[in-house]
């Protein structure tokens, strides 16, 4: 009995040698600024930046595969702290909001279903969801649920209404859509065309009252001409070339442009 524990005793200690040594001899030297960076970035894990998490990012800014100002939601500062640790100089971070384009809410998107499925858009999706617009916001929240800044929530009429104030751009919302209908826009940009309908005029006027009809006025009227049409039938505005004039959106006749500026602005962006 003896002789077997000492023994066993020896293999382990032998066995654990073994492991010892290979673990000195692979052991993966990282570099201390890869911790150094992962200590100032937000923590947020957002994905923003096209990386694994915070980690993945310092990792990659480290091997020179991100640039210093890769953090959207960290911003300038962060940049510029990444930067001095990698001992360069960084560009600043354009400031982003995620803008949501769509104003088809309960009051003014023609409803043709009930559902009574998972509370999910991805899963609504699947069914063609309750409204008549086949681009439209599905109004289930997934958006919301996806932020990770509570930087939005659900209005009562059903769409999802973001906090400028919090929002970082990182993004999160606009992968969360099924729809695609949420975009980020520089926060200095306050008129957006909020809709994502590709449906021909005629086709939009029969399920919302706020839709595109692409009367091409907008497109007319801009003085700097920033407002172009996407195959033909949903308006656009190139941000950046847009000086924030408003006249388009005295002049859209469907009220389909907006200037968050404006009180009536207040659904969409608070």
């Amino acid at each position: 009995m003896l002789s077997a524990i000492v023994t066993l005793g020896a293999a382990g200690l032998v066995f654990g040698g073994f492991l010892a040594l290979a673990a000195q001899k692979f052991k993966v030297e990282e570099d201390p600024k890869v911790a150094e960076i992962l200590e100032v970035l937000p923590g947020a894990n957002c994905g923003a930046c096209g990386f694994p998490g915070c980690a993945g990012l310092a990792s990659a800014i480290v091997k020179g595969e991100a640039p210093c100002n890769a953090c959207i939601p960290g911003g300038d500062a962060v940049a510029d702290k990444i930067a001095s640790i990698m001992g360069v100089v960084c560009e600043g971070v354009e400031p982003m909001v995620a803008v949501v384009c769509c104003q088809g809410d309960d009051d003014r998107a023609e409803l043709v279903a009930q559902y009574h499925g998972v509370m999910d858009c991805h899963a609504a999706n699947q069914l063609g969801g309750s409204k008549g617009c086949p681009y439209g916001c599905l109004g289930l929240g997934s958006c919301v649920r996806a932020c990770p800044f509570d930087a939005m929530y659900m209005s009562p009429e059903g769409l999802p209404v973001v906090i400028k104030e919090k929002c970082t751009g990182c993004g999160a919302c606009v992968r969360a859509c099924p729809r695609g209908i949420i975009d980020l826009a520089p926060c200095d940009k306050h008129v957006h065309i909020l809709c994502s309908s590709y449906d021909k005029g005629p086709q939009v006027r029969k399920y919302c009252r706020v839709g595109c009809i692409a009367c091409r006025i907008c497109v007319r009227s801009c003085p700097q001409e920033a407002i172009s049409m996407d195959r033909d039938t949903l308006a656009k505005i190139d941000y950046s070339i847009c000086d924030n004039c408003g006249v388009c959106v005295a002049k859209c006749p469907m009220k389909t442009i907006v200037d968050t500026r404006l009180p009536e602005a207040e659904k969409q962006v608070s």
